[in-house]
């Protein structure tokens, strides 16, 4: 089994509600087009054409990249493939000027993102817009 990533590679919207309905998310349809003209860009993952892990890279248009949406589908998990698209993703935002590349997750992701790829503890803050 060959995985093929690509960086800015062209992606149909269908392609990121199926990927993301795979793993029990909840797509919204059109959220690709509204979300791409805000990326940096994106790393895709596909396994004989078709679409199997994505990550997304939102910038300010200077040094701060947010690494968003990371997702692979179930049956290729645990063989690399996230940790593949979160180093391309970095790498490309590194390429790209940024200095800094942000994440944030659930609690049970941590051992990922700490462990596999290299994220480190920093005092953050965030507001659930829906509860104010």
């Amino acid at each position: 089994m060959e995985i093929e990533y690509a960086w800015r590679a062209p992606l149909a919207d269908a392609e990121l509600v199926a990927l993301t309905e795979s793993h029990g998310g909840r797509p919204e349809s059109g959220w690709w087009e509204r979300a791409q003209r805000h990326s940096l860009g994106w790393v895709s993952a596909r396994c004989e054409g078709e679409l199997v892990g994505f990550a997304n890279v939102a910038w300010d248009g200077a040094g701060h990249a947010f690494l968003l949406d990371p997702k692979v589908r179930p049956d290729f998990r645990h063989r690399g493939l996230g940790t593949e698209l979160v180093r391309r993703a970095r790498d490309a935002a590194r390429e790209a000027g940024c200095e800094w590349l942000h994440v944030d997750f659930e609690p049970h992701l941590r051992p990922f993102y700490f462990g596999a790829c290299g994220f480190r503890s920093t005092e953050a803050g965030v507001i659930h817009l829906a509860d104010v």
